[in-house]
């Protein structure tokens, strides 16, 4: 047995000898690193999402407004009576279309049903990238006149795929239109738009991203003004070397 046992140390000094770890260390680093990792995925999640609603609510809103204006047309007008509203520019004339635009390709309403289902289903797979709430409502736009277009080619007399689609807008004689033929070229226009403007459907703009760092050997990231800042901290901490006396000769 020892003849000399050191007291225990009071809890204060133990307390004070605890090294207490820096808080820039690479741990912190690190956690810092992946909140904002996270923070950035959140923010692109939401605006996915939103983009999203709102591509939907546009298109849900033409095919509804399309498909009452069309029964209301039914109701309301005769085949081939016009209604004028402004003048000879714009008035209302009922037409059941079996082709598309300008009665073209009459009689082969079944090719413009299948482009339309085509386009729904592009659509639908685009919007699984969308985050632009402005490519939302173009998108919107066009979803929701090629639905309301197709419900008539495919349930309107006179059978399936061959359903006439209800036109009843006169534009001073030069052809007869829908609301679902709106929304279709207010949408062809916003995507002219947003495409010349370099905005991407992402919700990114072409050459609006930043260019990455060169990497070092190692593969790090480099900056010079990183590098800069490191040389500065470096010579701060550096102990100043007292002058050596010169040798006498």
């Amino acid at each position: 047995m020892p003849d000399h046992v050191d007291a225990a140390t009071p809890p204060e000094e133990a307390a004070d000898n605890i090294v207490s770890l820096p808080t820039d260390n690479p741990f912190s680093a690190m956690e810092k690193s992946l909140g904002a990792q996270g923070g950035r995925d959140g923010e692109g999640r939401r605006a996915r999402r939103l983009s999203v609603t709102v591509l939907w609510t546009m298109a849900v809103v033409i095919v509804v407004v399309d498909q009452l204006s069309k029964q209301w047309a039914l109701s309301a007008l005769s085949d081939g009576q016009h209604t004028t509203l402004l003048g000879r520019a714009l008035g209302l004339v009922l037409v059941r279309n079996p082709g598309a635009a300008f009665s073209f390709a009459t009689g082969q309403t079944w090719i413009f049903a299948l482009i339309a289902s085509l386009v729904v289903v592009i659509i639908v797979r685009v919007s699984r990238n969308l985050a632009s709430r402005s490519w939302a409502v173009a998108l919107g736009l066009v979803l929701g006149g090629a639905v309301g277009n197709l419900i008539d080619r495919l349930l309107r007399e006179p059978g399936f795929l061959r359903g006439h689609v209800i036109d009843f807008i006169d534009y001073g004689g030069y052809f007869v239109g829908n609301v679902a033929d709106i929304a279709i070229v207010l949408a062809a226009a916003g995507i002219i738009v947003l495409s010349l403007g370099g905005w991407e459907i992402d919700g990114t703009r072409a050459g609006s991203r930043s260019t990455p760092e060169p990497k070092g050997a190692d593969g790090s990231q480099t900056s010079a003004r990183a590098a800069g800042a490191a040389v500065r901290q470096g010579d701060a901490a550096a102990p100043s070397m007292p002058a050596m006396p010169a040798e006498p000769e």
